[in-house]
């Protein structure tokens, strides 16, 4: 079965008729309107694809595509602002060609041909950006765009169970990742909520954040070694557990989006499998002393693999809860030994700070990952309803949190208020470090017909400027892409963008590497010295 080439999933999967109606029901009690109208999903026949301006060298051939329905899924990823360009069958980006190079000399002789002929190279893992991250927006400065498929680059490739790593092709999808490391008693325990269709070189990509709310966090505290395809040659990073010789060759790639190259393979640390898990799932009264509980379990030191915390709202709209009190979800686990001692004190101090454990046969803690697996379905049929539903996050310190927690739920709901004439916006902390969370928040609004993406820009905006005035970061975890561009390049130092330039100059000469993504594209042979300021 295919791949939605719009949204999430295969063809087929998602809610039902009857789900889909009542989620509308439950919007519109909350959200005080009266009523919502579903929205048909596109079909490729509908789809006015501007003719291919590209044709590859007949070397190359057999790697490239121009089927309609690969164009149509290589243009978006899987945001809001994608769904609703999608149902408006808007298509103006689609990229002339789809690569699919079979291996990595493949790659670059398609990368190599891109440069030549000034081609904007797009990377393509699983599709799952929701910032604008494989977008072939690229400008006026190229002569088309290919889209990179890196789909056949797949598979764990060695295991070296001594030092308890993996080498992993970067195409591998989660749910392969997973099932080639079982046999062998591993796992790399990586489980972002795009996990079923995003990819290894993805995650390291964009710095995925993953299963473990504290701790290991991010997938790059996983990475040992990298190989990359770059516009000038094939570089390798060494293999080693730590060094302090200089900055570290790997970390310039992770996060780089795409920008300097293309990830093929990566050496992860992996690690047993868990055998023993404990948890539970504590509500408070009050979101203050919730806070002030995450906030203690995770200077404690004890290191749970869950430890996020649902406000009132978030409990109520994900179904784990009655919207009563907040709750925060506890789990540890480990393949060397029993947990009861962790758990028990992780619960002392949300006692002390007014807690309770939810004792009742229902978890709390199973409610909310199942509504968290299912997010992207949810997510397309709230857009199918018409109504205006996206997340962005966010993390700062401790001290901070209160002013900036206030300050974007004021700025939100006000520019919620002024584009939809109301919404809800929800919070939950998604991680959380020793020295500040990872706030997570989530608006459902009404839209009106044909203004959804101007309502939820206008949203956005207000948003991102709360938090970039507030001290907080334009993103924990999803990414810069395009969508983020603007507050990304305030948010980094001035000499840091120049000497990102630098290595983006000497590893892709001709500009060809994702244009758009963390820097302003400036056309084929031609780098900006744009600061975004």
């Amino acid at each position: 079965m295919k791949r939605k080439f719009w949204g999430w999933g295969l063809e087929g999967d998602g809610l039902a008729a009857d789900e889909l109606q009542q989620l509308g029901a439950v919007l519109t009690e909350r959200l005080g309107i009266d009523g919502v109208r579903v929205q048909e999903p596109p079909r490729v026949a509908e789809l006015d694809l501007r003719p291919p301006r590209l044709v590859p060298p007949a070397s190359l051939a057999p790697a490239f595509s121009t089927d309609p329905y690969e164009r149509a899924g290589h243009t978006y990823g899987r945001s809001f602002r994608d769904l609703v360009r999608a149902f408006r069958r808007d298509y103006a980006h689609a990229p002339d060609l789809v690569a699919f190079p079979h291996d990595e000399g493949e790659l670059v002789s398609v990368l190599d041909w891109c440069s030549d002929a000034g081609v904007a190279a797009i990377p393509f893992g699983g599709g799952s950006s929701v910032v604008g991250g494989v977008e072939p927006d690229v400008g006026d400065g190229y002569r088309g765009a290919v889209s990179v498929d890196v789909r056949h680059l797949q598979g764990v490739l060695e295991v070296d169970r001594t030092s308890r790593a993996a080498r992993i092709a970067a195409g591998t999808l989660g749910p392969a990742l997973e099932a080639q490391l079982k046999p062998h008693g591993l796992t790399l325990r990586h489980f972002p909520q795009s996990f079923e269709w995003s990819t290894l070189g993805g995650w390291i990509a964009t710095r995925s954040g993953g299963h473990f709310a504290t701790l290991h966090t991010h997938v790059d505290e996983f990475v040992e070694a990298l190989r990359v395809v770059t516009p000038c040659g094939v570089l390798q990073t060494r293999r080693l557990p730590a060094s302090g010789a200089g900055p570290s060759a790997e970390r310039l790639f992770c996060g780089s989006e795409g920008t300097l190259g293309v990830i093929t393979e990566a050496w992860m640390r992996v690690q047993p499998r868990p055998r023993f898990r404990a948890g539970a799932s504590v509500t408070f009264a009050g979101f203050a002393d919730a806070v002030e509980a995450a906030r203690e379990v995770a200077q404690s030191g004890l290191h749970p693999a869950n430890c996020r915390l649902l406000g009132h709202d978030e409990a109520l709209l994900s179904g784990s809860g009655d919207g009563s009190r907040s709750i925060l979800v506890l789990g540890f686990e480990s393949a060397d030994h029993e947990l009861g001692p962790w758990l028990a004190r992780a619960l002392d101090i949300c006692g002390s700070h007014g807690g309770e454990a939810r004792s009742e046969q229902r978890d709390p803690a199973a409610a909310w990952r199942a509504t968290f697996l299912r997010g992207p379905h949810l997510r397309d049929g709230l857009a199918r309803l018409g109504l205006v539903c996206e997340t962005f996050e966010t993390a700062v310190t401790w001290d901070r949190f209160w002013e900036l927690h206030e300050g974007v739920l004021a700025a939100t709901r006000e520019a919620a208020r002024r584009a939809c004439g109301g919404g809800v916006v929800t919070c939950r902390f998604t991680y959380v470090y020793p020295d500040g969370p990872a706030p997570y928040y989530s608006v459902f609004a009404p839209g009106r017909p044909g203004q959804e993406l101007e309502q939820w820009d206008e949203i956005k905006r207000a948003a991102s400027e709360a938090i970039e005035a507030l001290g907080g970061t334009i993103t924990h975890h999803h990414a810069v892409g395009r969508d983020h561009r603007r507050w990304y390049l305030r948010e980094v130092p001035h000499l840091f963008t120049g000497a990102l330039r630098g290595a983006k100059a000497q590893l892709d000469p001709a500009g060809i590497m994702n244009p758009g993504v963390l820097l302003q594209p400036a056309g084929s042979g031609a780098y900006s010295r744009e600061g975004g300021r």
